[in-house]
Formats: structure tokens, C-alpha cells, sequence
């Protein structure tokens, strides 16, 4: 019988020790959730008191729509967790319920057959009444015997029933801790649903707008243009450089190593959130309308500085009209392009190292105060996404 109460006692065990480091994980992701949330809301303050319908303000909005759904789906995975805890202590319940019935019986019928055996007698008499020495004996090992199983069987029973209350009180627990997420998930919901509105509302107005979001997409398109042109010149400029001289050792170190480190990469700026993403996205108002990234752009605070991601050589500082500055460091064959910065503090030909300050990212008080980095990762020609090799944030 001692391999059923090991085998719930095991069930019961399992579920706590297992799921009790995956509920904290959720609780961990979720609150570093709740203070992105927190953060987005501290940017969009600042550009709705400033100004409102503007395109940035949609895509942070977007952002926090995002960071809400997270919020909902993870209280989801783990109300999911704590049913299927629930599940197997209930399994554990039944199990341990069972044994103690057959325990009981057991015991119960432990007894009588002793009583059986004895004629009722009391166990000195029993003994003292044998016709022998060896009888007597026999006798006394006998009701040794009864004694320890009885003992045994009792302290089993205590066990079980003390694991079964324990197990009781867990799934109690469990059931109000279920109630309580999902009337927070629901209060999430309702806040999810409200931002959609808001979005929807500020979607329709800058629809009215679509001569100017227009204009803006040109105007994106053709200041990527010009820093592709620059990474152009640039590789042409060092294929020519390394015919007469062969590419370092050192430069191809750090070629290495930057690769080494993708998705470790620290992020360019202290704090902020991708508001555009790499690649073919569609257009936040613009129906049936994609922008072609050739990076993202990070929307982060007033005043904030642009750091290097990796150590490297600065191999252009340039501006472009109506985009402010733009710096390109060199990592072996990889480059990083840091644009939309002024008061630049580095220089063509300066080497950096990780964390270096490049410049102040350019707030724009004339569009809701808000200060954009736009950051690129090129190999030689080829761009790639940049939020492949970033550090992932806690949440």
C-alpha cells in the first residue's frame, strides 16, 4: 500500500515544485511588462501634451496594444498552469482518498483477525496460556508482529491524511488565486478595449492627412536611400583600400566577435521601444500601403544619448538634409548606423568601445517632442534586422 501514498505523495510534490518556478517566472515577465506599459504611458503624456495626431504617437500607441495583449495572454498561461495544478491535485486527492478507504479496511480487518486469533483473550493471558515454552514464544512474536504492522499501518494512515489535507488546501488556494487572475484579465481586456478605441479614434483623424503621411513616406524613403548610398561609398572605398592593403587580423577579430555576440548586443539608447520595425511593414493608417524598413526606429526619451553597441572604428560622420546626423561604425565586416543624432561627439576614424556616447538622439519639438533613433545593421551590403541581435528585455 506504501507505493500508493508515494506515488500521490510524488503527484502532489511535483506540481509545486515544478509550476512554482513557472508561476514566478510569469510574475516576473509580467511585471517587467506592466513597466513598459508604464513607460510607453510616460511617452505618450509627453507628446499628447505637446501635440496630438501625429504618426510616432499611433505607432507607440501600437506598441502599447502589444504590451497589453501580453499582459492578457500571459495571465491566461498562467490561470492554464494553475488549473492543470489543480487537475493533478485533484487526481492526487482521489488517489490518496482511495488509500486511506483501503487502509482503513485493512486495519479494521488487522484487528478482527487478531481478535480471532486470541478469542478475545487479552494478549498477557494469551500468552501466559500456552502449553509450552516454544508456544509461548511463538505466541509473543506473534502478537510483536500485530503490534508493529498496527503501528505502522496507523502512522501511514496519519500521513496520508495529513497530505491529503495539506493537498486540500493547496487546490483552495489554487481556485481563489484563478478567480483573482481572471477578474484581472478581464479588467485587462477592458482596458485593451478602450486603447483600441483611442487608436481607432486618432487612425481616422490623420486619415484626413494622407497628402502628408504620403509626403512623410518619400521623405523616409529618401533619406534610406542616402544612408545606403553612404554604405555603398564605403565598401567600395575599403575594397580598394585593401588591394594594396590586405584586411588586418584585428579588423577580422572583431568581425568575429561582433557575430559571436547577435542577440547580446546592448541597446543604443538607455531606454525606449521599437515604434517601427525592419523590413516590409504595413502602414500604421495607410490602407493597402507597406513600408520598406532598413531598420528600426527606437522611440526613447528627451535628451537621450546614442551609444555604440559594440566596440568598432567610426567610419562616417555625415548629415543628411532635413534628417540631422548620421554615424556608421565599422565591425569588422559588419557596420551600425546611428541616424537622427546632433551635437555628435565622435569622429571619422575614432575607434569606440561598447557603450561609447556617439550623440544626443534629436527631439522634435515641432512634432510632440519626440526623439527617435534610427538604427541599422549592415553586413558589408546586406541589412539585417537589428532586433535579431539586440539584447531581449526581460519581458
Amino acid at each position: 500500500m506504501n507505493k500508493f501514498f508515494i506515488l500521490t505523495f510524488f503527484v502532489s510534490a511535483l506540481s509545486y515544485s515544478v509550476f512554482a518556478q513557472s508561476r514566478k517566472e510569469l510574475d516576473e515577465r509580467r511585471k517587467s511588462t506592466l513597466e513598459e506599459i508604464e513607460y510607453v504611458d510616460g511617452l505618450l503624456k509627453k507628446t499628447t501634451k505637446e501635440k496630438s495626431d501625429n504618426l510616432n504617437e499611433i505607432r507607440v500607441i501600437g506598441k502599447k496594444l502589444s504590451l497589453r495583449e501580453k499582459i492578457i495572454n500571459e495571465y491566461g498561461d498562467e490561470i492554464s498552469l494553475l488549473e492543470y495544478r489543480i487537475s493533478l491535485n485533484k487526481i492526487a486527492c482521489d488517489m490518496m482518498e482511495d488509500d486511506l478507504k483501503k487502509l482503513r479496511e485493512e486495519y479494521r480487518e488487522s484487528i478482527l483477525n487478531a481478535y480471532k486469533t486470541t478469542k478475545g483473550t487479552p494478549a498477557i493471558a494469551y500468552i501466559l496460556g500456552s502449553r509450552d515454552i516454544n508456544q509461548g514464544y511463538k505466541r509473543l512474536r506473534y502478537m510483536q508482529q500485530i503490534a508493529r504492522y498496527r503501528r505502522n499501518e496507523a502512522e501511514v494512515i496519519t500521513d496520508i491524511y495529513k497530505q491529503l489535507q495539506s493537498t486540500r488546501n493547496k487546490m483552495a488556494t489554487d481556485l481563489n488565486s484563478v478567480t483573482d487572475l481572471k477578474d484581472k484579465e478581464e479588467r485587462q481586456k477592458e482596458i485593451l478595449n478602450n486603447e483600441q478605441k483611442s487608436k481607432e479614434i486618432l487612425v481616422k483623424s490623420l486619415t484626413n492627412k494622407e497628402k502628408d503621411l504620403k509626403k512623410q513616406l518619400e521623405e523616409k524613403k529618401r533619406v534610406a536611400k542616402q544612408i545606403e548610398a553612404e554604405i555603398a561609398r564605403i565598401i567600395e572605398e575599403e575594397k580598394k583600400s585593401i588591394v594594396t592593403a590586405p584586411i588586418t587580423k584585428e579588423l577580422k577579430l572583431a568581425g568575429d566577435s561582433f557575430e559571436s555576440n547577435k542577440g547580446k548586443l546592448p541597446w543604443p539608447v538607455d531606454r525606449g521601444i521599437v515604434t517601427s520595425h525592419f523590413g516590409i511593414q504595413p502602414h500604421p493608417v495607410l490602407t493597402h500601403v507597406t513600408e520598406d524598413n532598413i531598420g528600426i526606429e527606437i522611440t526613447t526619451d528627451d535628451n537621450a544619448k546614442a551609444k555604440a553597441v559594440f566596440k568598432g572604428q567610426v567610419v562616417r560622420v555625415f548629415a543628411i538634409s532635413g534628417a540631422n546626423m548620421a554615424v556608421i561604425i565599422r565591425h569588422g565586416k559588419y557596420l551600425t548606423v546611428y541616424q537622427n543624432l546632433v551635437n555628435v561627439t565622435v569622429k571619422a576614424g575614432e575607434t569606440v568601445d561598447v557603450r561609447k556616447e556617439l550623440g544626443d538622439v534629436f527631439m522634435d519639438s515641432s512634432d510632440g517632442n519626440k526623439s527617435i533613433l534610427k538604427f541599422m545593421i549592415y553586413e558589408e551590403k546586406s541589412k539585417l534586422d537589428p532586433e535579431a541581435w539586440l539584447m531581449k528585455k526581460s519581458n
